[in-house]
């Protein structure tokens, strides 16, 4: 990031022949855009407000050090944790480890968190590819799927709920019309729910009839690895 910094051209001189002392500092992006199909996103939200507001952003793990350690993997090789660690470049990925140094099983503890890390790096990464896949084929979901009834169910469920959320209030302070109309939508959310334990009953046999990811995409995990792992 500092090189990049540096690469990038200088502001353009005030009009009194002055530059402005302080560059604005790039900002830090990086992102996998998995869909939200990991818990990758929600890691990264909770450890970044943790290490923003306590001013760790070295000692505490986040989306940088990730970065970081997938950079090392690139250079050094898959799950290359040692080459990577004893690496300067990659230091950072070894500042949230300081405080445990003193431990008797510190190397082990170290090397397994970074095999789990960069184990969801790769499944969110696996699904990223998947996405850009079906996104290049222009695949898309059938609407009238079984599998999709479900979601589409759900989402009436809960405009419906969502909606009328003001007629419990009306009903208690003694609005008669609001009463009935109260009991007509709680008539409806019943037989929603219960069009959705059905479909949920079904849902095993429908999803187990749906070809593999990698089938569809005309792709196997090991194309997809291989891919994210050449150059350019």
């Amino acid at each position: 990031e500092e090189l990049k910094a540096e690469k990038e051209p200088r502001p353009d001189p005030r009009p009194n022949g002055r530059r402005d002392d302080k560059a604005e500092k790039p900002r830090f992006m990086f992102n996998i855009a998995d869909g939200g199909f990991t818990e990758l996103h929600t890691l990264w939200q909770n450890e970044e407000r943790a290490a923003i507001s306590s001013g760790k952003l070295n000692e505490i793990w986040h989306r940088r050090h990730d970065y970081w350690l997938l950079a090392g993997i690139v250079l050094h090789g898959y799950a290359r944790w040692t080459d990577i660690q004893n690496d300067g470049a990659f230091g950072v990925i070894n500042e949230p480890f300081k405080g445990e140094a003193s431990k008797g099983n510190f190397l082990e503890m170290k090397n397994k968190f970074l095999a789990r890390r960069f184990k969801l790096l790769e499944q969110a990464s696996v699904i990223e590819e998947q996405l850009r896949r079906a996104a290049y084929l222009n695949m898309t979901q059938d609407p009238s799927h079984p599998a999709m009834a479900l979601n589409t169910r759900f989402a009436e469920v809960e405009c419906l709920a969502e909606s009328h959320q003001h007629l419990s209030k009306e009903s208690l302070a003694g609005n008669k019309p609001a009463n009935a109309v109260l009991h007509k939508v709680l008539n409806q959310l019943e037989e929603l729910l219960s069009d959705m334990k059905a479909d949920v009953t079904r849902l095993p046999a429908t999803l187990s009839r749906i070809p593999p990811i990698a089938a569809r995409l005309q792709m196997s995990e090991r194309s997809i690895l291989s891919r994210l792992a050449s150059k350019g």
